[in-house]
Order: structure tokens, then sequence, then C-alpha cells
């Protein structure tokens, strides 16, 4: 079995015989249609390994590195020098530092070129203009900028330095603007803002982030995983079924795509919203420890990786986000909002999600309706929620039990209610106060969501909605929570509860053999209480 590819370069890929998810046909159309392109995804999406096989290409050509690809025997472009930045290499604190590390890759490049007889200087917008007047008529290279947005993403909270990284970028983007040394340009970041001038009005880079012909450059395709993993799925399989290799059916193949597929699939770079891509590094990380630990187990792989990104991080420093909007399936925003956001320190918080992946475009773009956004899969909706845990609570509530079992899941009733209590005792009252049954309904799911419970949230029957419903193989638990800030309502509320209990069904639809454990339980939101304060298991004759 081919190596599952742990680099960002092709090169490296192709010496060790690595998995190379062949997207040789969506570069060479890039190239012949475009000269100046940007596109902007979330991180450990393979941003860097496009723009580094895209250099490789016109560095090098198509020997020996792509040969058994698409674009082997098509590919006619002459060889260029390539400048490759990545500016997650360059410091984002301070501005003298940065120019000096730019500075020195251009330095570089002229040196490993014999490009010479230019002025040296210490602004990379005026350095860059002498190397160009030095290169010869007709000369050209290739200019590949990884992370653009590095600097201002971490600088969100620090408006000064944000806006002085802001104005070298928009300078350095104006001197590009139409030079003739420029054969071709790509540059990539998470971020998409009017504030720099690559995306002003006037500007000649082609921003693709939401192409249709290009939505799927980026991220793995059902097809392109089947193709090209199809013997570690099949591996995965044999496990499972404890079967031979050979002996797996395609039906056992498309079912354990499936399940793949409810947690890395379905995010949406495409206008129309037709095509939707896997996360590259959530699949490759899911079948390496496939193979490694010889077991299926749905890690959260992307989130775990790289931590909490910063951009959000800095964002939520200076933001609430509205919670109970974040738990809806679909959020709606304007279409200027989402097509066209200008800085940010003023960024509309549900395009700063999208744009790091969190969430996930839901509708097709139009300029005469509102933009549906929502999560992509069950990896990143965990992800969210856990983000959101750490600002919604200060300090981290265990849900487990015992042996790495789920108090919900093997707990009794007493059990759950005083795990609620300790998690709502957790909460950062000043920043998210408990005021209304809402507040409480969001703010328990956000905990559960983020410990990657199985939460259905205003469950639908026949009858009405139950606020929270907790699945797990062997049994299922349904919350209906009331609120009240007065001890004698307590009784009453409780009452209310267990009535909509008893006449909704709540948490028996398509309950199949599972044990039902329902909760009518009261939150006393009063400072001296801030509780689950009453409750009360229901007994229902379940059928």
């Amino acid at each position: 079995m081919k190596l599952i590819a742990q680099s960002e370069n092709i090169e490296n890929i192709i010496e060790k015989d690595s998995i190379y998810v062949d997207k040789t046909e969506y570069i060479y159309n890039l190239t012949k249609q475009y000269e100046r392109v940007f596109f902007s995804r979330p991180r450990r999406f393979g941003k860097s390994l496009t723009l580094n096989t895209i250099g490789t290409l016109f560095e090098k050509g198509v020997d020996p590195y792509f040969k058994g690809t698409w674009i082997y025997d098509k590919w006619d472009q002459d060889k260029y020098p390539v400048l490759h930045l990545s500016f997650l290499k360059f410091s984002v604190n301070d501005l003298t530092d940065f120019k000096r590390e730019f500075c020195n890759e251009i330095l570089k490049f002229a040196k490993a070129n014999s490009i010479t007889g230019f002025d040296d200087d210490n602004e990379p917008k005026i350095l860059l203009g002498n190397v160009f007047s030095a290169m010869p008529d007709g000369r050209q290279l290739v200019l590949l900028i990884d992370e653009y947005d590095c600097q201002l993403t971490a600088n969100i909270n620090n408006k000064e330095l944000y806006e002085e990284f802001r104005t070298l970028f928009r300078a350095f983007y104006a001197v590009l603007k139409g030079d003739k040394h420029i054969k071709f340009m790509a540059v990539t970041g998470v971020t998409r803002l009017k504030d720099v001038s690559i995306f002003s009005v006037g500007s000649d880079i082609k921003d693709l982030s939401y192409n249709n012909a290009y939505s799927k450059l980026i991220g793995f395709t059902r097809d392109e995983i089947k193709h090209f993993y199809l013997d570690y799925l099949k591996l995965g399989v044999s496990y499972e079924k404890n079967k031979a290799p050979e002996n797996v059916t395609d039906s056992e193949i498309e079912n354990l795509i499936d399940r793949m597929a409810s947690h890395y699939d379905s995010y949406c770079f495409d206008e129309f919203n037709k095509n939707k891509v896997f996360s590259t590094y959530s699949v490759n990380g899911f079948l390496q420890d496939l193979y490694e630990k010889r077991t299926v187990r749905f890690g959260d792989y992307w989130y775990d990786v790289g931590g909490l990104p910063s951009i959000l991080m800095n964002y939520m420093d200076s933001h609430n986000l509205n919670i109970e909007k974040i738990l809806t399936s679909e959020i709606e925003i304007p279409y200027n909002d989402f097509k066209n956001p200008t800085s940010l320190i003023d960024i509309n918080e549900n395009v700063l999600m999208c744009q790091t992946g969190y969430l996930t475009l839901k509708s097709e773009l139009d300029p005469y309706d509102n933009v549906i956004l929502g999560t992509a899969n069950r990896e990143v909706r965990t992800a969210l929620f856990s983000l959101l845990t750490l600002r919604v609570y200060e300090r981290n509530v265990s849900p487990y039990a015992s042996g790495k079992k789920y108090v919900l899941e093997q707990g009794t009733v007493e059990d759950i209610i005083n795990l609620f209590n300790e998690v709502l005792a957790a909460l950062s009252y000043d920043k998210y106060p408990v005021k209304n049954e809402p507040v409480l309904r969001s703010l328990l799911q956000v905990y559960l969501i983020g410990k990657n419970h199985d939460v259905r949230v205003e469950q639908n029957n026949s009858k009405g909605r139950s606020d929270i419903i907790v699945n797990f193989p062997k049994r299922r638990v349904v919350l209906e929570l009331k609120y009240t800030d007065k001890v004698s309502s307590e009784k009453a509320k409780l009452a209310e509860a267990e009535k909509q209990i008893k006449e909704k069904g709540y948490g028996l639809e398509d309950l199949g053999g599972r044990e039902l454990i329902q909760i009518a339980c009261v939150f006393n939101g009063a400072k001296t209480k801030r509780q689950i304060t009453m409750y009360k298991k229901i007994v229902n004759n379940q059928k």
C-alpha cells in the first residue's frame, strides 16, 4: 500500500511514493485561463500543497514528479524562476522584523537566479520593484504568496499594528499590478478582505474562492477518496467486519464513506452550492489512524492538530458570539457582508467563522438574496463548540463518570442533574448570563456538543419539539427545561415540564431498542441559586 502523504511538498510526496490525489487538471486550467489568482480556504486544507505543485510545474516541469498524473502529457509551459513566499514564516508582531525577513527572501531569490545590478532597500515594495527593473525585457518569474493575511489575523485586537501591516500590503500589491515581469501569480489566505488592495476595484487578481469551476481544486471529493484510497477503505471494512480485504464489497465501502462524510464532508466553496468536499487533513488523519491502529475511529483531526485558530481566539477576546444563532442549522446573513467583508476589525462574526472553516456555504450566492451558512459536519460542529466552551465556561467540567463512559450514558438521573449543575456553576455569568429558557438551553447544548455528544437540538416529532435529546447506542436522554427566578413558581414550572413530556411523547420517535430517560427540570436563575433546583424522572410506558 502507498503511504498517506505527510508533506506539503509535491517532490517529497512523489519521492516517498506517497498517495497524491491528482488535482493537476484544475491547475492546468487555472494557469491557462488566468495570470493572477487568489483563493481563500480554512487552515489545513491543502493551500500550501497547491501552491507548491504550481511552483514545481513552472520551475521544473513535469519530469520526474508528474508521471502518471493528468497533466503529464499536456503541460507545455517554459520553465520560470519561482519566488515562493510564506508569510507564516515572517514576524507577526514587529513590522520592522517582518520587512527585514520579507526583503531577505527577495534577495535570496535574486541571488539564486543571478539577478544583479539593483539597489538594495528595506521596503519590500521598493526592493521587488528594483529587482524587476534589473531583469531583462522578456524575462519573467512566477510569484506565489501563501497565507497573505497571517499578520492581519494576528492583530485583530491591535488596531495600530493591523493598520501598519494593511498599509504595507496595499502598497506592495499596488507595485505588482500589471507588472510585465510576472508570468503567473497566486495568492492564498484564510480571509478575503476588501481593505487589502488585492480585492479592490481595479485589481487584476481574480478571486476564485467560490468559483464553481475551481470549487474542487482544494479538498477531496467522494470519488477521489474512493479512487485514491481504495486499499485503505477495504482495510477499514475488513477490520470492522473481520473479513479479508479482497472480500470487501462495494456497498460496504460506500457505507464506510457515508460515515466518513457525516464527520468530514460537506464543505462548500461553490457559488452554486453544488460541489462539496471533504477536509483533506481529516481524511488523511482518519485513514492513517485506521492503518496504524487497526481500528475505525472517527477522531477530530482537523481541530486537534492546530488547536484553536488565533484569528478566532483574538476575535473572541473582544467579541461575544451569538450562541443561539450559531446553534441553528441555518444562519442568514446579507449577501454584501459575505461577498465584500471590509476589515477584520469589523467583520461579520459569521463570515469570519465561515472563512476559518467553522461554518460553510449552504446556499447559492445570489446578490439579491441572503446567504445561508451552517456547520459542515460533525467534526467541525464539535470543534466549534469546543472553542465556545473555552469562552463560555470558566473551567473544564469532565463529562465522564468512569472508564471514559459519559455520565449521560451510564449515570442515574441524579448523576445527570449533578453534572449539569456543575456545568452551570462554571459559566462566565458576566459574559453569558442565563436570563431565560432559550439561553439556558443554548448554553447546555454548547457544553454537550463541545464534549462530542450526539445532541439533537429542539428535536421535532408530530406533537412538538423537545429541548434537548442526547443519543447513545443503548440510551436516549431527553430534557425538558423550564426557567424561573422565583422559588414560589418552581413547582408549577416542574409540573408544566412533566405535562409537556407526557403529552408530547418527547424522545419516543425512532427509539429502537434504546433505554429512554425523560427528565423534567427547573432552573432557578436568581443570583443566589443559578442551578437546577427541581427535577423529576418521567415514567413513560415505552412502546
